[in-house]
């Protein structure tokens, strides 16, 4: 009975390859019908889940497909519906003629059938080599994330460039204002000659984004010239900065105009043109760089002591299952995920930033849109930012160098609208210092989602080996920057002066907790003694 089962399997097995050559075969003829150099598609494939049988999985299905019962297909100049209700209303008529515009125009926008996903080994699927750790360009490859028809066969990596705004590229695709074909001209775009970020040993531990990504054109110019659609995922350029509060600095004479780093603004013209005696204020010279993430995913996974595939599980899940190849492409290794870029803002000389013997100070500082740009001061956010930037331009001024690293991490990484329901949470049981983190853990169920493990990246990008001075309370930044290998020598907390009196919940809270100060320590038993204002003590 075993010798019968053992031969009928293999039966059944040599059955099924002949199958699947004859599918690769079928496959390829309608590949080359579809569109030159384009298709990856695939029968349904069973998707393996730890712990679970093998569930298949269509990978793909056509645009094709037959209406819903009931309905009858439309021509694309909308005979069959006059044909089918000749009395039709004409306006009804009308939206049925846009309708199939609206079709035509997907049919021209995307002429092959939908792809899920695709997979490793599958018919004209060959990866450009990417390998992450090399220390050239050549050897480490461009990173490609494009589904054009050029460079879907050839992608290495899951996701689309520009982080959270890829949404809007998509909309603007769809909206027609956007040619889905474009390829920018990456001319004169380059980092301006007086700002050189180049290779160095650091740049081994960079984890959460392509070291690479400001030379794209230069680096990766052949393969961009042939067709492959390479774009560059971070953009370094100079500019000046005006702040009201540095301003207000300045004229208190508390911080010097030198011409180089501090600029006295254009004067103030009166109504007739003439120069006006209101004092202009001053304008900060800084070098910036906007960074997009690129994860490499095994050494993402590494950063927070987790397997890649429990990485890549979660990402797939809780993006409700956004990137399928998460799961089905455990060959591609780096994903740009939809998340928020950070910003680098040098003041001084960028060449001193790698240069051990030259004095540096730092701000990692992680968005605060509430207080960074609206003032709200039911934290110290922009307060502490703005003293950084001070300590930054007088570090500067005597021969150093200060750095200002802003993350798109808005409420402790929760988000805006977290924050708020905390906010009233917070306002409506009692606002004290010993309820601080609680408040939010019982709307998130975690007090912060920052995880602090992939920020001392971009340190090592920019070639730190060392921090002189450290603008900042937080251990977990402390701890991460120290913990990938570059020492702090002094830290620097918030001057008692700039906290907001509505913000000293917060302080006391972060200082009970571990925050680093230099003043008077604070204990859980203090902490029911530092209450916030309520919604009652402010006219509304």
């Amino acid at each position: 009975m075993a010798v019968i089962a053992d031969d009928l399997l293999a039966q059944i097995l040599t059955k099924l390859e002949t199958l699947t050559v004859s599918q690769a075969a079928l496959q390829a003829k309608l590949d080359a019908l579809a569109a030159p150099g384009y298709s990856i598609s695939s029968p349904s494939r069973a998707l393996p889940i730890t712990g679970s049988p093998s569930v298949p999985v269509p990978s793909s299905f056509s645009s094709a497909s037959p209406p819903p019962l009931g309905l009858s297909p439309l021509s694309s100049s909308g005979n069959a519906f006059h044909a089918a209700a000749p009395h039709a209303d004409s306006a009804l008529a009308q939206l049925i003629g846009e309708d199939d515009a609206a079709k035509e125009r997907e049919r021209k926008l995307y002429p092959s059938r939908v792809i899920l996903t695709t997979y490793p080994g599958q018919t004209g699927i060959h990866p450009v080599p990417l390998n992450w750790l090399a220390a050239t360009a050549a050897e480490r490859g461009p990173v490609v994330c494009s589904r054009q028809l050029a460079s879907i066969k050839l992608r290495n990596a899951i996701g689309a460039h520009s982080g959270s705004y890829s949404i809007y590229r998509a909309l603007a695709v769809a909206m027609g204002t956007l040619d889905a074909a474009h390829r920018p001209s990456f001319k004169d775009t380059e980092p301006p000659s007086s700002i050189q970020i180049n290779p160095c040993p650091g740049w081994a531990k960079v984890m959460s984004f392509d070291p690479w990504g400001h030379l794209v054109p230069q680096v990766f110019a052949k393969e961009m010239e042939a067709g492959l659609d390479i774009r560059p995922s971070i953009a370094i350029t100079k500019a000046h900065i005006k702040l009201s509060e540095i301003d207000d600095t300045a004229r208190r004479g508390e911080l010097q105009i030198d011409g180089k780093v501090v600029i006295e603004s254009r004067p103030i013209l009166n109504p007739d043109g003439t120069k006006s005696n209101l004092y202009p204020g001053v304008e900060l010279a800084v070098s910036k760089a906007a960074v997009e993430p690129v994860w490499y995913l095994p050494g993402v996974a590494e950063r927070f002591n987790i397997s890649e595939n429990l990485l890549r599980r979660a990402l797939f899940e809780d993006t409700g299952g956004m990137y399928p190849e998460l799961i089905t492409r455990p060959d591609i290794k780096v994903f740009l995920p939809p998340i928020g870029n950070l910003t680098v803002y040098i003041f001084g000389n960028p060449a001193f930033v790698s240069d051990e013997s030259k004095e540096l100070t730092l701000r990692v500082h992680d968005e605060c849109n509430g207080s960074d740009v609206f003032g709200s001061d039911i934290c110290t956010c922009k307060p502490y930012l703005v003293f950084a930037i001070e300590e930054c331009v007088r570090t500067a001024q005597r021969g150093g160098v200060g750095v200002v690293v802003y993350f798109r991490k808005e409420g402790r990484a929760l988000g805006e609208v977290t924050k708020y329901l905390v906010y009233n949470l917070r306002k409506r049981g009692g606002d004290s210092a010993d309820k601080y983190f609680r408040s939010t853990e019982v709307i998130a169920g975690v007090k912060d989602m920052r995880f602090q493990a992939l920020m001392p990246d971009v340190l090592h990008w920019l070639g730190i080996r060392k921090i002189d001075n450290m603008v900042s309370m937080s251990d977990m930044k402390y701890d991460a920057i120290v913990g990938s290998g570059i020492p702090i020598l002094k830290r620097y907390d918030i001057p008692e002066h700039l906290i907001p009196p509505d913000s000293r919940v917060e302080i006391d809270a972060k200082i009970a907790a571990g925050y680093f100060t230099s003043g008077k320590k604070i204990t859980t038993e203090d902490l029911v003694k530092t209450v916030g204002r309520t919604w009652e003590e402010t006219d509304h």
